[in-house]
């Protein structure tokens, strides 16, 4: 993998979520191996979901104090872009001009005004690529993390 990636908070939940092994082996591979290239990396709002999704959503959920560990694994881990009210703005275009739904804008706003050419997501129209921004959902049958990108 060579393309600077922006991960979404699904991908982020799913190494926790035992109700998906699946999905947990793959997204434990993916963020492996975008942390290994230092490729990947998370904007505010991606910390904040993944805390509220894993003390909420999973079963069993993550105890807040697993959560804030988890958070702060991340926080050295990978690249954080903060929300600014420049990334605000553009998830307003993305809203109106793409129909995005405004927290989805968001992510791909952060990864407009960052330069990252890749989202890893599962939310997205998977395929499509929007003002240079390629959304690829890693948990597809046909995505390969090990030859992806290279």
């Amino acid at each position: 993998m060579t393309a600077r990636t922006l991960i979404d908070t699904n991908v982020l939940v799913y190494p926790h979520d035992r109700t998906e092994p699946e999905k947990q082996r793959c997204a434990i591979e993916v963020l492996d191996l975008l942390a290994t290239a230092r490729i990947g990396h998370l904007s505010t709002q991606v910390l904040a979901e993944f805390y509220n999704a894993s003390t909420r959503n999973l079963s069993p959920p993550l105890t807040p104090l697993q959560s804030h560990a988890q958070v702060q694994h991340f926080l050295r881990t990978y690249t954080i872009f903060n929300m600014t009210p420049q990334v605000v703005l553009e998830a307003i275009r993305g809203v109106r001009e793409y129909q995005f739904n405004f927290w989805d804008a968001q992510i791909w706003a952060v990864a407009r005004l960052h330069n990252l050419s890749v989202v890893f997501s599962e939310d997205f129209n998977v395929g499509a690529t929007i003002e240079g921004i390629h959304f690829v959902n890693p948990f597809a049958a046909e995505f390969n993390p090990r030859t992806w990108g290279l």
